[in-house]
């Protein structure tokens, strides 16, 4: 165990204060849901930015769900581990049946999203990207090359731990990266990191995205 934070608020709260160049500046706020919204929610409203919702999900491992072999996002997006694949031996049908499946559920999200916080533009603004924790890194990395894709003038990304082999990965696709554990630890395990740390589910985000004042946790 390597406890950091009390929970992802705290997280936010420490990454806001590394973040502070863009404090009240024209830069918007994306978090991954479903941990990344909390940690994205508290930086924002620290640094008084803009902020919302970039949805990417893991495409998982048919036989092994909790296991992904890359990621997908809204807009079709996809970052692929080649290696695990070969290794796999997952053939281009299969892969294809589950990034389906998957961009479908990434695109249900994304629409309930967008009823409680319309779509931000992102072209010629810094952006910074925000998860609770990078394990692989797949799921940031489908994002930042959405955000390529919509022109954002620089990607920040910000995790409050991330694995060593997915900073590395991160740091090469990034304009910046801010994260404030890096572990070598394996197993690694985000939840690891924290006091408090459990699944989210869609209605749990939907207090952040209403709020207009800096998010907590009831005592």
């Amino acid at each position: 165990m390597h406890i950091v934070y009390n929970d992802r608020i705290d997280a936010g709260k420490h990454l806001a204060r590394s973040l502070r160049e863009f404090h009240g500046t024209n830069a918007v706020v994306l978090g991954i849901p479903m941990g990344g919204v909390p940690v994205a929610a508290t930086i924002a409203h620290r640094l008084e930015l803009e902020w919302n919702v970039i949805v990417t999900r893991k495409l998982p491992v048919p036989w092994n769900p909790e296991a992904g072999f890359g990621a997908i996002a809204a807009d079709g997006s996809m970052v692929l581990n080649e290696a695990m694949i070969h290794g796999l031996q997952l053939s281009r049908a299969r892969i294809d049946k589950v990034a389906e499946e998957t961009l479908a559920e990434v695109l249900r999200r994304t629409e309930f999203f967008n009823r409680e916080r319309p779509p931000v533009t992102v072209k010629d603004r810094a952006v910074v990207v925000v998860d609770d924790g990078l394990a692989s890194g797949y799921t940031m990395l489908a994002a930042i090359k959405a955000l390529r894709k919509q022109s954002a003038s620089r990607i920040i990304v910000a995790s409050p731990v991330a694995s060593r082999s997915a900073a590395t990965l991160i740091e090469q696709e990034a304009d910046k990266c801010v994260f404030g554990v890096v572990s070598s630890s394996v197993p690694f395990a985000v939840a690891d990191f924290y006091v408090e740390w459990h699944d989210l589910t869609d209605e749990d985000l939907l207090p952040y995205l209403r709020a207009h004042e800096e998010p907590h946790l009831p005592n």
